[in-house]
């Protein structure tokens, strides 16, 4: 049976209901440009927006993992995090906030700030001390599939059997989380990130194949290059995409939407439940 709740600071959190993760990008190089949030005022406004229509957790990232973002200092990738940390729990204490990095020093720095959970594009294969900070921290972690690196990424495509050897990869970072004790693992297939445009399509319509790990699955679909590209579109026109993607991975088992628009990703997952629930 795949696990329903997460533990966050004590709390037992639900994942009976989808959740939806709001982005927000403390970096002015995020693919979507109306997603980049950089000053006090706008994290507050854009947190507070977003916990109005409907985001259970916050996830901020401080460095551009788009394919060929441009690098960012590990002391500058904290003071973003800590910023928005320290920002949004002021004005907003009982938020959920998720630090969207590959860093453990970042992690762990998000985490001291009061953050809750981590959230790891690279799956732990761009740090080797990623899996040991989140065992001593003891907090939720989303393991993501990728392959390279931000920069590199796009030419690590080729793949013999694409669920079998996501699966294959994934299990091998989920035995080492194991090893460490790490009882909370969210699972996130990594929509965009070593994939083609049909790679990911074909991940999507299959997604109910990661179940096997009786872990909740997280879907990042939110404006992504398999939207537009296919669309004939950008990223900024790739909203009615995205909602109509999010459907499908929510009928496929998706528990949390990792979303730029929350209202429109809540409305989906009430018409799910309505429909399936």
């Amino acid at each position: 049976m795949t696990k329903s709740t997460l533990n966050v600071k004590g709390n037992l959190i639900s994942l009976n209901s989808p959740l939806v993760m709001g982005i927000l990008n403390i970096n002015p190089d995020s693919f979507f440009s109306e997603s980049r949030t950089q000053t006090p005022d706008l994290i507050k406004a854009k947190t507070a927006k977003m916990l109005e229509d409907g985001a259970s957790i916050i996830d901020i990232g401080g460095y551009s993992t788009r394919p060929g973002a441009a690098e960012v200092t590990q002391r500058e990738e904290t003071d973003r995090v800590i910023l928005a940390v320290e920002t949004i729990l002021k004005e907003f204490p009982e938020t959920v906030i998720s630090v969207d990095t590959f860093r453990s020093a970042v992690a762990k720095a998000g985490i001291e700030a009061g953050a809750a959970i981590i959230n790891d594009v690279s799956g732990g294969l761009l740090d080797e001390e990623m899996f040991a900070t989140v065992a001593k921290l003891r907090v939720p972690y989303i393991l993501m599939h990728m392959r390279g690196t931000p920069q590199t990424m796009s030419n690590l495509t080729n793949y013999d059997n694409l669920l079998v050897d996501v699966c294959t990869e994934l299990d091998a970072q989920l035995a080492k989380l194991k090893a460490l004790g790490v009882a909370d693992v969210i699972l996130d297939p990594g929509f965009g990130f070593a994939k083609t445009v049909e790679q990911n399509c074909e991940m999507l319509k299959n997604l109910s194949y990661f179940q096997r790990f009786n872990l909740p699955v997280l879907a990042g679909l939110s404006r992504k290059s398999m939207i537009y590209k296919t669309l004939g579109n950008s990223a900024e026109e790739a909203l009615n995409g995205t909602t109509a993607l999010n459907m499908v991975a929510l009928i496929n088992g998706a528990k949390i939407l990792r979303v730029h628009d929350v209202k429109e990703a809540t409305e989906t997952v009430k018409l799910y439940n309505q429909l399936y629930a």
